[in-house]
């Protein structure tokens, strides 16, 4: 089939809904449900709170593009982007290049998508690391780069009072009591 280009991106309908180009593929994911906006916002809550005493870096939540290419252009739900990063990729007005770190959280919709096709994608552009949240189970997936190739890292489950530590915010220690918190 035909494959899209930014270009047709920046055409789709502002709707509310996520539309994304992976592979010139167009997926749309609909509006997110609450538990799903808590989980990131509390998330997002707690890395920028720990970046105001630690300057190393910002936090960003979706919708906010990021370019990988002219036919791979996603909305992630979080990403994190170090100050030394930052200077090597453009960050304004949209991000064109990887991250440092993405955060998908997942839905019924997007389970599949975002273990398979994204964590694809997000290895193939040089994303150090990578959380695939399930809100159903109260779970963080943690991908991390290693030799150009993701290893899952970590599966932290809210019922085992685990807390999620990453290489990337230094002695940050994020609970899942608190991500999960409702």
């Amino acid at each position: 089939g035909v494959k899209l280009t930014y270009e047709d991106y920046l055409l789709f309908p502002e709707d509310g809904k996520r539309h994304e180009l992976i592979d010139g593929e167009h997926y749309v994911t609909p509006t997110p449900v609450r538990k799903h906006q808590a989980i990131v916002t509390n998330l997002s809550g707690l890395i920028w709170s720990y970046l105001q005493q630690q300057a190393i870096g910002r936090v960003y939540g979706a919708p906010f593009d990021v370019i990988f290419s002219n036919r791979d252009v996603v909305e992630p739900d979080l990403l994190y982007i170090s100050n030394e990063r930052a200077r090597q990729i453009e960050t304004s007005p949209w991000v064109r290049g990887a991250p440092d770190l993405v955060v998908e959280v997942g839905s019924p919709s997007t389970r599949r998508r975002d273990e398979t096709i994204k964590r694809r994608l997000y290895e193939r552009f040089g994303v150090q690391e990578y959380w695939v949240v399930d809100p159903e189970i109260d779970s963080i997936k943690v991908f991390r780069s290693a030799n150009d190739r993701y290893e899952l890292v970590a599966e932290l489950l809210l019922e085992h009072g685990d807390v999620l530590t990453t290489p990337l915010l230094p002695n940050l220690e994020l609970r899942l009591a608190k991500i999960f918190e409702d």
